[in-house]
């Protein structure tokens, strides 16, 4: 597979420059260039994996522990009040960038960031039918 057009490859292998502020073999982290608030970093696997189901549950791990550890310095450093861990995969859920990555966004109380949240009742007895096809495809998946 050819990367050599992905920018979050060339960030993770040197090629082109990123306010980083963490990185090892795995991960790198680093200031988001178009932020929602101050703060606003992403968690990139260097590994090239589209989306992060596609990502090894080792790269996955890594990434859950570098999301924490840049939530919990972003906070400390900027004074927000929380965090959103942001993960859009596909482009029907926003994903720009065709490379795994979560989006750690520092937050504070009233700052008018995702206020509507789109929320819906299901139909008589669609909630259990869903429930059903989707617990028997997990357990499928793990199994």
């Amino acid at each position: 597979m050819d990367t050599s057009g992905c920018i979050f490859c060339r960030i993770a292998n040197g090629q082109i420059g990123a306010a980083k502020v963490f990185e090892d073999k795995d991960v790198v982290a680093f200031l988001d260039i178009a932020p929602v608030s101050d703060g606003h970093c992403l968690v990139v696997p260097k590994g090239h994996y589209p989306t992060l189901d596609q990502c090894p549950p080792e790269a996955l791990a890594r990434i859950g522990q570098v999301a924490v550890a840049v939530a919990r310095a972003a906070i400390a450093v900027t004074g927000a009040d929380g965090y959103n861990l942001l993960c859009n995969n596909g482009r029907a859920a926003g994903q720009v960038i065709a490379h795994a990555h979560v989006h750690v966004i520092p937050r504070r109380l009233n700052d008018g960031l995702f206020d509507k949240w789109p929320s819906y009742q299901y139909p008589a007895g669609l909630i259990e039918q869903l429930a059903g096809k989707i617990r028997q495809k997990v357990k499928d998946d793990l199994d």
